[in-house]
């Protein structure tokens, strides 16, 4: 059937809509039984011992529990879910002490807003609790609490322990599982990427095997830096992580190896997956590798980096291995405490975000606290929500918000309107719970529409209005997202003004440091010292390519922005690439370029980088970049010169 003709032009834009098409992700089943569990068996408690309210707000702290369980390494689980449940008890206390206080509790939910936004800069744990510092406040200063004072927090962090308690069930059978797993899934990752070397899919395998690594360290390294002394089994598992990087350095020279001569043998990907069963049943032995013999030098790196790893892989002797774990080691707790409070006291970035957050939290509180509109803390609540900073972007979560609150708005109305108040309560949220890991994975506006229901029960077990909860919810969800729209959005600078060039050139710079030391001719240098830059240069990229995608969410002109200066993202992790393997190649036999080539391409680079930080419109810009079209480089200099027909400085 034909289109008619102008509905391209009546349908949204792609960046109002992204949000709303649910992520192909799979149904975590675990955390769905553990979520219907941690906020049912609360109820029923409560019920039987006639203390409905207790057991609301003991569930309530579950469901701070249940979104803040998001780690895969028990050990971080356990600090997802037990160090914001302090803050949030901090939290509700510092609330309950100014309900209905007026302008006091504006004033101190203006102040814990500056908190919990200046500490959601410091890391994952530290934004969750200030997440859940300004939430507990928030409903500790919009609804009654129980007397005495401390009854509340008390029972929040119940809550908080009950999804701990049932998330560590498994501890004793699966201590080192995630962490194995991970490491397993990077070598599965690798796998891929050598299977589509020399094909379109290769950097978008590469992408995948970049954020499977950083995981895989995050997860090792963390539980290193907790396990005092030299665990075998850690040691072995560090150990089988550190040599999947020379298979993953190998795979540049490997692709443009496939471009030129056909694709790789079938064994080397069959070989790496059968590293990764090796990996995730931690088996060792004596395997038997049968490979073709390379002949040329990109042919020998992969064969030499594979080799390496299989016998790693099956190392018995997890003394044999040099772990190198100084990433994971961590510095004196003095030490760490005095970084991060000069982290959080001089950043910029630290003090404007929390200075936004307080802003819209204060607006909130004094609209609902003070102007004639009916009193509730489900305004500030949309606002804490939408001005998460590393959520994604303000404007489409507030616009993903708002679709998501009327859709849990639909299915609370149906829940409180035809469900009698009391033990039916426990089988409902039985339900409604299993649906907030289910929907969470789907997407923000889902994870929206699964809380909203679960929430405006609770709220009506320690309140009592019934179906008058729904639509007053509803105005309130939209007052607290044009709030955010226009207070944390549009009258923000940096909402419009904000260099996105900037994160990209400081890529550019670091990627001509990188050329720098790749070709350099140091001898007695740290032979790993190139292999940790590349490593922080891929996550540094990754970064960047998750604040360009979330830039695109944006509506113009940052949107239209980001979509502009996007292929030249593509193109610097593009010329990393081709260094690496442009380095791969010479250290396994190829003729080593000639100096001045390499500090050609490295000046290039430096001007791109200075180009792309003195403008934010785009040039392009024709560069010859001479050299030997045979050597080692000539693929590296085409990568460049593809770079610099994007973009370079204005010297009009």
């Amino acid at each position: 059937m034909a289109r008619p003709r102008g509905a391209g032009r009546l349908a949204p834009p792609a960046w109002l809509t992204a949000g709303m098409r649910p992520a192909p992700a799979p149904v975590p089943w675990a955390a769905v039984l553990r979520a219907s569990v941690a906020l049912s068996a609360p109820l029923a408690v409560g019920l039987a011992a006639d203390r409905p309210a207790y057991g609301a707000l003991v569930s309530m702290g579950a469901l701070s529990g249940v979104i803040g369980d998001t780690a895969d390494a028990y050990r971080m689980r356990v600090f997802n879910i037990a160090v914001p449940q302090l803050f949030g008890a901090v939290g509700v206390t510092l609330g309950t002490l100014v309900f209905g206080h007026g302008w006091a509790a504006v004033a101190v939910l203006t102040c814990v807003a500056l908190v919990s936004g200046m500490i959601s800069s410091i890391g994952a744990v530290a934004s969750v609790s200030g997440l859940l510092l300004l939430l507990n406040a928030v409903v500790g200063a919009g609804l009654p609490m129980p007397d005495p004072w401390w009854t509340a927090p008390l029972l929040l962090g119940l809550g908080g322990l009950v999804v701990l308690a049932l998330t560590l069930l498994g501890w004793p059978l699966r201590r080192a599982a995630p962490e194995r797993a991970a490491v397993a899934a990077t070598y599965r990752a690798v796998a891929d990427l050598y299977e589509a070397a020399g094909t379109s899919a290769y950097d978008e395998r590469r992408q995948a095997v970049t954020a499977a690594l950083n995981h895989a360290y995050d997860l090792v390294l963390a539980r290193r830096a907790r396990q005092h002394g030299r665990a075998p089994a850690l040691v072995r598992l560090l150990a089988r992580l550190n040599v999947v990087v020379p298979l993953v350095e190998a795979a540049p020279a490997a692709h443009l190896r496939s471009r030129i001569a056909g694709p790789q043998p079938a064994g080397v990907p069959a070989a790496v997956r059968d590293l990764a069963d090796a990996v995730a049943g931690d088996r060792a032995g004596a395997p038997v590798l049968d490979l073709p013999a390379p002949e040329l030098p990109s042919e020998k790196a992969v064969d030499h980096a594979l080799r390496h790893a299989v016998s790693v892989v099956h190392e018995t002797d997890p003394e044999g291995h040099h772990a190198d774990d100084r990433l994971g080691r961590p510095a004196a707790l003095r030490v760490r405490i005095r970084r991060t409070t000069r982290a959080v006291l001089l950043s910029g970035a630290s003090w404007r975000y929390g200075l936004r957050l307080a802003l819209c939290i204060g607006l909130a509180q004094a609209l609902v606290s003070l102007i004639a509109v009916p009193r509730s803390y489900w305004v500030a609540l949309t606002v804490t929500f939408v001005m998460k900073p590393d959520f994604g972007s303000v404007f489409s979560r507030a616009v993903l918000r708002a679709f998501g609150t009327a859709l849990g708005i639909v299915l609370a109305a149906l829940v409180l309107a035809e469900v009698p108040r009391g033990w039916w309560d426990v089988p409902v949220m039985m339900v409604l719970a299993a649906l907030i890991p289910a929907f969470s994975a789907k997407g923000y506006a889902f994870q929206t529409a699964a809380i909203t229901p679960v929430i405006l029960l609770l709220s009506d077990t320690l309140n009592h209005q019934g179906f008058g909860l729904v639509l007053p919810r509803l105005y309130d969800s939209l007052i607290g997202c044009g709030i955010a729209l226009v207070a944390g959005y549009l009258l923000w600078p940096e909402s419009w003004h904000a260099r996105i060039g900037d994160r990209l050139a400081d890529a550019v710079s670091d990627t001509a440091d990188y050329v720098a030391r790749a070709f350099a001719r140091q001898e007695g240098s740290d032979p790993h010292a190139r292999l940790r830059a590349r490593r922080a240069l891929y996550r540094d990229l990754s970064t960047v390519r998750s604040e360009f995608q979330r830039a695109l969410t944006e509506p113009p002109p940052t949107g239209t922005r980001a979509a502009a200066w996007w292929p030249l993202v593509v193109a610097v992790e593009r010329i990393v690439d081709a260094t690496t393997a442009a380095r791969i190649r010479i250290d396994h036999g190829a003729p080593a370029p000639d100096p001045a080539e390499a500090a050609e391409v490295e000046r290039e680079l430096r001007e791109l980088a200075e180009g792309l930080r003195a403008d934010d419109t785009l040039v392009e810009v024709r560069t010859e970049l001479p050299g030997d079209e045979n050597g080692v480089l000539e693929p590296l200099r085409r990568e460049v010169r593809a770079a610099r027909a994007i973009a370079g400085p204005d010297l009009r």
